[in-house]
């Protein structure tokens, strides 16, 4: 599992680690770090044409020791200072090694973003947003994109846009959560010795071996009944859809022993699923609201008087008590958790994480959140982060699909932060499968599941 802290865990962590070491060796650790990242990233290191962009703290230092270690192996280091002073001893390694001081960006292989460190706030200056403006070639951060709340995820303003981002002991948090993390791109921790020092995760990020780890597999001496039903109550007159693909979705996971539905879908679910039994029935999880309308209220409140763990999508939300009687699931997307919360839409989109974490608490459910980087919050503060998954799956009836995978896994016994957290990670994964770069449309999600669901438990990737 991944796992990224705020700024004050780490410098916590930094200081008590500091007082064990040399001066200056932490920084020294980093930098070699950051000097094996830039190498492996160029793939020939003599002859390179490397450009530091220097800021005025630690991150400018940590780029100008690993220019120095760039320029021993034979590349051609010019360093950019921005502000009034650069990390004195680090520019005179850098000149001692041959690298030099220009006053703006020529051409270059690779650009080491060093200008802001992980205690900045707002975007860059103009100066600054100007320079990365007309760099015209890769780039790698140091321990995080300049112009960007690592902590939030927020971004306000001008800001790097990094291929790679090189990060030091762990991962920061706003490096997973949109809108920041579409700025990080791939993140690389290196190892500088603050493991022991460092408390718990601020957030998850869950990986393959996690999700094989918690998705439940049938017991030898297992029948329908005791791997769970699942009750849908989704799809109307003007959505038939939604009903199919919740129920399709639930279906094709193999997760839950059955499923029940109700509602105006059933000829066309009879059709595609004869093994889905239509009409009501004991029941050990529900899926209500997806593709319901506004005019289905009492369905919704009829599912929720029945306390067992439900997920509640789309129209269902708009009939949410505040207390939670029973265990549940929440997938709004921005629109619909600005309603809930009765913000602005764009409040929600730039602030992701506080807002799954405000929309759990108040309602006292788990919230997903739904973006690029679904953010998974429970009503305890636990929060994880989605990371698999296409932007082709922005797609109508993508959804509902969640939604069906979800409530099997809640059918099955699953917990319901993490029935959230891998029904996330099975629909991404799902869609990148069914994509392979081009678009998908969401019944693609679902034929893909259960080719999806083997792989994972069989220890290949999807």
């Amino acid at each position: 599992m991944r796992v990224a802290h705020t700024v004050e865990d780490v410098r916590v962590a930094e200081a008590a680690l500091m007082e064990t070491l040399p001066e200056g060796m932490l920084m020294q650790r980093a930098a070699a770090g950051l000097a094996v990242v830039c190498a492996d990233y160029l793939k020939r290191v003599y002859g390179a044409r490397v450009l530091l962009l220097v800021g005025t703290g630690d991150n400018g230092g940590d780029a100008l020791y690993a220019g120095a270690l760039l320029a021993r192996r034979g590349a051609k280091v010019e360093a950019v200072l921005l502000g009034s002073h650069a990390h004195e001893a680090a520019l005179a390694t850098l000149r001692r090694a041959g690298g030099r001081v220009v006053a703006g960006p020529g051409e270059v292989d690779l650009a080491v973003d060093g200008i802001v460190g992980i205690g900045g706030r707002g975007g860059l200056r103009d100066a600054a947003a100007a320079l990365v403006a007309g760099i015209n070639a890769p780039v790698i951060a140091v321990d995080a994109p300049s112009g960007v709340d690592v902590d939030t995820g927020r971004v306000d303003g001008p800001h790097v846009t990094a291929d790679v981002t090189v990060t030091f002991g762990t991962a920061k948090v706003g490096l997973f959560v949109e809108p920041a993390a579409s700025a990080a791109g791939v993140v690389e921790v290196i190892d500088i010795g603050l493991g022991p020092h460092l408390g718990a995760p601020a957030i998850e990020v869950l990986q393959a071996a996690d999700v094989r780890r918690l998705l439940p597999t049938p017991d030898p001496a297992a029948h329908k009944y005791t791997r769970g039903v699942l009750g849908v109550v989704a799809g109307s007159e003007q959505y038939t859809g939604a009903g199919v693909l919740v129920v399709s979705a639930a279906v094709a996971t193999g997760l839950a022993g059955m499923v029940r539905y109700e509602g105006a879908s059933a000829d066309l679910i009879r059709a595609a699923h004869p093994e889905v039994v239509i009409g009501p029935g004991q029941v050990q999880a529900w899926v209500v609201g997806s593709g319901l309308g506004r005019g289905l209220a009492s369905q919704v409140t009829s599912v929720l008087a029945e306390r067992l763990p439900t997920v509640i999508d789309a129209d269902g939300l708009r009939h949410l008590s505040a207390e939670a009687k029973a265990p549940r699931v929440l997938t709004p997307h921005a629109g619909e958790l600005a309603e809930l919360l009765d913000v602005p839409r764009g409040q929600v989109e730039s602030e992701m994480l506080a807002s799954a974490r405000d929309a759990a608490q108040r309602w006292d459910s788990v919230v997903l959140l739904k973006g690029n980087r679904s953010v998974i919050a429970a009503p305890d503060g636990r929060t994880r982060v989605n990371p698999t998954g296409v932007p082709w799956l922005a797609t109508a009836g993508a959804g509902d699909v969640l939604s069906g995978v979800i409530g099997s896994l809640l059918a099955a016994g699953v917990e319901s932060f993490d029935a959230a957290s891998l029904g996330a990670w099975l629909h991404g994964a799902a869609a990148s499968v069914a994509s392979r770069g081009g678009p998908i449309a969401a019944s693609a999600v679902v034929a893909a599941l259960p080719m999806t669901i083997r792989d994972t438990l069989a220890g290949r990737s999807p």
